[in-house]
């Protein structure tokens, strides 16, 4: 329950041709401290619950803990979330042995796409789409839990 993950920039939207799958996420969060956050999401019409903790220092780690929950569930606690509920949609794009997540934001954190890869330890290496800019990882202002108090519109 882990996860490793580094996060990009993305400088073109060519990663749109090379998606083999896309859906719409609409999350909020009922808690947005540092030490954990707790989300609640609804990808589609299939609703999650998750518990994240802190970052290791590196930005690289963090504990994760996920459940799906119905979508009245995930509807009902979206309306107890903190202000700033986030829309995406998110595309799934394979390169190599991993999958890239690329969410492009709309609403105050339109014009913002991120892409993030997971891992299965730190310094595992991975290939590099011509599309895939800057490192983020552990910049906490890309964190979706903080677009949603300070969105990208009020950078």
């Amino acid at each position: 329950m882990i996860e490793i993950e580094r996060k990009f920039l993305v400088n073109s939207n060519n990663f749109k041709t090379q998606s083999y799958n896309s859906f719409k996420i609409k999350q909020g969060f009922l808690n947005t401290h540092k030490e954990r956050t707790v989300r609640v999401r609804l990808k589609d019409d299939i609703g999650y619950i998750t518990v994240k903790g802190a970052s290791s220092k590196n930005g690289l780690s963090r504990f994760e803990w996920e459940k799906e929950i119905t979508t009245n569930e995930a509807n009902s606690l979206l309306k107890l979330c903190e202000n700033g509920v986030i829309d995406k949609t998110r595309y799934e794009v394979k390169t190599g042995n991993h999958i890239f997540e690329i969410d492009e934001f709309y609403g105050e954190n339109a014009g913002l796409i991120i892409a993030e890869i997971e891992l299965t330890s730190e310094n595992e290496s991975f290939e590099k789409p011509n599309w895939l800019g800057k490192e983020v990882t552990g910049e906490i202002k890309y964190y979706n839990s903080q677009l949603s108090i300070i969105p990208f519109n009020k950078w």
